[in-house]
């Protein structure tokens, strides 16, 4: 499937909504580029969250910025690039959403508990289970956004969004 015109789709949620296995697959449909916006993140913020230490805005802001000038490189030299990045506040959205005819939100919207089950289940990232609280607290469900039930299964959430864009 192509979209008709250029666009970054930003795929978002809590840890342990599927963001990084939708977004794989979903860039996969549509020929896209994948993204995993944890790649951005800076050695501090990494070893902050693996020592069992959330993030705040004044360690989210600078790599808010990072992500920014890349959605704008891909919506000038590249062709369509899905990026999964948790975004959770609605002032993380609007840093990121550079053009709002090309940067387009899909939010993973999932139970607490299945996504603690979840991240349990990946022992070896970074990100630990005992942070999904922080990110919880953080999360400012966004009225403008597709919004899919992440708990069903991959293919089920994927054609969902494939549906609907």
């Amino acid at each position: 499937m192509r979209l008709a015109h250029r666009v970054v789709i930003v795929v978002m949620g809590v840890s342990g909504a599927g963001k990084t296995t939708i977004g794989q697959r979903l860039a996969a449909a549509l020929g896209a580029r994948f993204v995993d916006a944890d790649e951005f993140h800076p050695p501090a913020n990494r070893a902050k969250m693996a020592a069992g230490t959330p993030l705040d805005d004044a360690d989210r802001v600078p790599w808010l910025h990072i992500l920014s000038a890349e959605i704008d490189g891909w919506l000038h030299h590249e062709g369509d690039v899905v990026l999964a990045c948790s975004a959770l506040r609605a002032v993380h959205r609007a840093m990121l959403r550079r053009d709002p005819a090309q940067v387009v939100f899909v939010y993973l919207q999932i139970d607490p508990e299945v996504a603690r089950a979840r991240l349990l289940a990946r022992p070896h990232h970074f990100f630990k289970a005992d942070l999904l609280d922080s990110q919880i607290s953080a999360l400012e469900p966004p009225d403008d956004a597709l919004t899919v039930d992440a708990a069903q299964p991959v293919d089920a959430v994927v054609n969902d969004i494939l549906a609907r864009l």
